[in-house]
Parts: C-alpha cells; structure tokens; sequence
C-alpha cells in the first residue's frame, strides 16, 4: 500500500508528464502543477527541489523502460558478436515504437511529453533530456559504425540522426492516428515497414 508521500510524488510526476507536453517547460507554471496533483510548491521542494529537477525526474522516469529494453537488446546483440545493422536498427526502433502504442492512454503522454521536451527550444532543456537518453544512444552509433565500416563516421551519424527524427514522427502520428498511416494500430506492421525503411536508406545513403 503506497503511503501519502509517494502518492504525492507520483501524482506530480503524472501532472508534469502531461503539462510539460502539452506546453513545453517554459510554458508550465509551477503552480498549475502543484493545483492539478493537489500539492502545493513546498511538495516540489520536498520531493524534488525544483521545477527543473521535477522535470529531469519526469525524463528519467519516462525514458527508463526505453533505455533499459534497448540496452538489453544490444547487450544481447553485442554478447553474440558483429550485429549487422538491420538488427541495431530494430533493436533501436521497436522499444521507441512500444512507448506509444502498447501502453495505452499512458503511452501517448509520455510520448508527448518526451517529443516535447527532445526538440524544446532551450538548449538547456534540451541537455536535460541528453543526459537520460545520451548513454544508450551513443552506444547504438558506436554500434552501427562499427557494423558499417566502409562508411565514414559522420555519414551514419547523418543517418543515425535522421532515424530519430523518422521515429519522431511516427510516434508522434501514432498520437494522433494520423490520416494515411494505416498501420498505427498494429506495433508489429509498423515497425516492420520502418525498419525496413531505415534499413534501405542507409544501404543506399550510404553508398551514395
């Protein structure tokens, strides 16, 4: 049974997941949080000690299933030898995908919420969101040199940048259920066509 303060911290960390996405950091006040989870500020201070470090909670809490299915996906890659880049890719793209569309109602506020603060127009809210997700990504760009080697470093950084800006787009689709994307209902579908997608487009980016 949760007590008091965990129900307190939890509910102002739902409230900022879905008011930060919604109107971005600087466009939340502290105190339409603290109304909407039924706190008031000393509640941040408590739990937190900020606006800044309720949102870095909020990251941390929303990328931490993502980050830790690709980290064991690519240690089981790694653990046996060489993955070729349609197994990176995959391991890359299908967690992204998962947080949308398996979780239901909760899925699309982390993914709002996530898409929002990724592409803030403060840098500092920007490396906020680097520092939870950084690590694991760096190491998929390691990978995917590594399993192009004819390529040169910055070419599958370019596509390795465009991969999430495409997987971006499609999560954020997936929100919305955008007219034309017929697959958005079935994870399965539309992982598929991305990855093969990206697949494609490095094979032939890069030789180009």
């Amino acid at each position: 049974m949760e007590t008091p303060v965990e129900s307190t911290r939890e509910r102002l960390l739902n409230v900022a997941e879905q008011r930060f996405g919604e109107g971005g950091y600087e466009g939340t006040s502290l105190r339409a949080i603290t109304v909407a989870a039924a706190a008031n500020i000393a509640a941040v201070n408590y739990h937190f000690g900020s606006k800044e470090a309720l949102l870095r909670a909020a990251v941390a809490r929303a990328m931490a299933p993502v980050n830790t299915e690709r980290r064991r996906r690519l240690d089981q890659l790694e653990a046996r030898g060489g993955p070729n880049p349609e197994q990176l890719i995959r391991a890359f793209i299908e967690p992204g995908l998962d947080l949308v569309l398996r979780r239901g109602e909760r899925g699309a506020v982390v993914a709002r919420f996530i898409g929002r603060i990724a592409f803030d127009p403060s840098q500092r809210i920007r490396e906020l969101y680097a520092a939870e997700s950084d690590p694991i990504e760096s190491r998929y760009l390691a990978a995917l040199q590594s399993a192009l080697p004819h390529a040169s470093p910055e070419a599958v950084a370019f596509g390795y940048v465009n991969m999430l800006g495409l997987l971006a787009l499609h999560q954020s689709q997936a929100l919305s259920r955008a007219p034309g994307v017929d697959d958005a209902e079935d994870p399965g579908k539309l992982a598929e066509n991305l990855v093969a997608f990206l697949v494609a487009a490095f094979d032939r980016g890069l030789r180009t």
